[in-house]
């Protein structure tokens, strides 16, 4: 059987969701497991850490736990380097612990947490130990590969993690998968696109699935002709249309490079194949998925733009709890348009897809390539169409010194990370 709420390698076989009586009897087991008791339907009691908490994810998590006082309880936060806005947010929500990835940083936070109660920490094993916390729920919101050790730190728990890194599965998608199977972990996506999916597949049998289909708000470059794109700025990508995100993800957004990592991302999470998976630029950001069945049928989940509503439903999955977000009136909103995406301007969806089919570590090196790219064109020393040129050389350069070879070990992983970061570093130069 394959089940969303244990994602599982189960392509083409099985089951595709959860009937109503073992999605109850799910919610029994993560309840046993947590300690505590079956909650009564509207009485959810859980304890919930946050994996970049001071991020646009970890916010509008933290936004929706206190828009529920009594519900949620938070176990531990982490940031990267942020001691001031953690410590806020630390003592606001009542942490049990607070952790900054830049041991740099740990004066600032003990100093800012001294007398509160709340344990601080700093490093790489300060953020394991807090992502292995007792938590019901573990929102693994870290961006970038850096997201990767500590969610599998939370997936070790066998507990539910709500995943928003995608490169968790882009960097080590089958690694990470069978971590999941081995801890018997709930693994619920947070990607609006796949939380569409996965409410859009529902109970479905897999061999029923024709294709699925993500979509892509275009950014804000979307009309742009490739003029226009060559002198783009980053103040202009950050200027996205519909979405309030962080700037890497919404550089990605504006390349389209966001879409090829989701189509990985959703390669791993659901049971089809990577010719099943599909891409089509929707402008209003209101239809986030499309799965069309072999009937013909074609079930779509839609929403305001808002992350508060795929965060609500795994925080609280298989129940429903109340989002502060903007209703959708489709009578108002008057109609809702489709196009398919332009891989001559925007080359980054067609060197993710190439990366998704040729597999083994053709992915790690596209994340990693990007995440340079992406910071450079921040910084401005290369110019927006760069970023997609400065990935497709790496993988070239990568293949060239057989370095795409499937990765056996999350040492192995680490070590493709590091060497696609020290080639781009490198293609960078030359630019």
């Amino acid at each position: 059987m394959w089940a969303p709420l244990r994602f599982g390698d189960g392509r083409g076989s099985g089951s595709a969701g959860m009937a109503v009586g073992q999605r109850e009897a799910a919610r029994a087991d993560l309840a046993a497991r947590a300690g505590g008791v079956t909650p009564a339907a509207g009485e959810l009691v859980r304890r919930i850490s946050v994996l970049g908490a001071t991020g646009s994810i970890g916010q509008s998590t933290l936004d929706l736990i206190a828009h529920h006082p009594g519900v949620f309880e938070v176990e531990a936060l982490t940031a990267n380097a942020d001691a001031a806005g953690l410590a806020a947010l630390a003592i606001r929500h009542k942490a049990r612990m607070a952790v900054v990835a830049d041991p740099q940083a740990y004066a600032a936070l003990a100093a800012a947490l001294s007398g509160t109660g709340i344990i601080a920490g700093a490093g790489q094993q300060a953020l394991e130990a807090a992502a292995s916390r007792p938590a019901d729920c573990v929102v693994a919101a870290i961006v970038g590969a850096a997201g990767l050790v500590p969610t599998l730190a939370a997936v070790r728990q066998g507990r539910r993690v709500a995943l928003a890194n995608k490169e968790c599965l882009v960097t080590a998608g089958h690694l990470f998968m069978r971590e999941v199977a081995a801890a018997g972990a709930e693994l619920l996506p947070v990607d609006s696109e796949h939380s569409a999916a996965f409410q859009a597949i529902g109970s479905s049998e897999a061999e029923a699935i024709e294709r699925i289909t993500l979509t892509a708000s275009g950014g804000p470059f979307r009309d742009w002709d490739m003029a226009r794109l060559s002198a783009a700025t980053p103040e202009q990508a950050l200027r996205h249309p519909n979405w309030s995100m962080g700037a890497k993800i919404t550089i990605d957004s504006a390349t389209l490079m966001n879409k090829g990592l989701e189509l990985i991302e959703a390669f791993h999470l659901f049971p089809v194949a990577a010719d099943r998976l599909d891409c089509v630029v929707h402008p209003q950001s209101i239809v986030h998925c499309l799965v069309a069945y072999r009937d013909g049928s074609v079930l779509a989940q839609m929403s305001s733009p808002d992350m508060r509503t795929p965060i609500a439903l795994a925080l609280s999955w298989p129940q429903r709890i109340d989002a502060p977000t903007r209703r959708l009136d489709l009578a108002v909103l008057g109609q809702l348009t489709f196009e398919p995406p332009d891989t001559a301007r925007f080359p980054a969806l067609a060197v993710a897809r190439e990366a998704l089919e040729a597999g083994g570590a053709a992915p790690a090196v596209l994340n990693a390539a990007n995440e340079v790219a992406v910071m450079a064109f921040l910084e401005k020393r290369i110019g927006f169409l760069d970023i997609a040129a400065t990935v497709a050389d790496s993988l070239e350069a990568a293949d060239s010194q057989g370095l795409l070879g499937e990765c056996a070990s999350l040492a192995g992983v680490l070590a493709i990370d590091t060497e696609a970061r020290r080639l781009a570093g490198s293609l960078l130069k030359r630019r």
